[in-house]
């Protein structure tokens, strides 16, 4: 027997796009993770001397940190295509994921641009590449990643019609 499947609601497919958004910009930030962990160079002056550091000899522990952005990346839109009520506890982690990615960027990225322009002033100096990278590139990808993931779940609900008054 062959099932037919049905067509996408509006707020389904809306649901989709923002969470191929969502999964995008979380696998560009997990594909980095992954690049870097293989020993890639390109654009690691943007994370910051101290960070870059800190991993020095150590960056195969990248290669977990990719993996799972990727895998959380992903998850949310492969429920969603699945089109089918989402486990609540999948929908759970996929809302602190959002609440936090939006905290972590938004914040960060705030933070890096005033510093940037000269609002904050920390007391032993700054490395602008690492200032720049992330106030303009990973946070904001953060933070982008953070609020496609909301709307997504927004578009994602499943709606309980209620009976009509007679």
């Amino acid at each position: 027997m062959q099932t037919t499947r049905r067509p996408l609601s509006l707020a389904s497919r809306a649901a989709v796009t923002v969470l191929i958004i969502a999964a995008a910009t979380g696998v560009a930030h997990g594909s980095f993770s992954l690049y870097w962990a293989a020993g890639g160079n390109w654009l690691v002056a943007t994370l910051g001397h101290q960070l870059v550091s800190d991993f020095a000899g150590r960056r195969w522990l990248l290669f977990p940190v990719g993996v799972v952005k990727i895998g959380f990346a992903v998850f949310p839109l492969a429920l969603a295509v699945w089109d089918r009520p989402w486990p609540r506890p999948g929908r759970l982690v996929c809302w602190l994921g959002a609440v936090v990615l939006m905290v972590w960027g938004g914040i960060n990225t705030v933070t890096g641009n005033f510093v940037l322009i000269g609002v904050i002033d920390p007391s032993g100096g700054y490395d602008r590449d690492g200032m720049i990278g992330h106030a303009w590139l990973w946070d904001p990808l953060f933070l982008l990643w953070g609020v496609a993931l909301t709307a997504g779940l927004l578009l994602s609900r499943r709606h309980v019609q209620q009976p009509s008054q007679a």
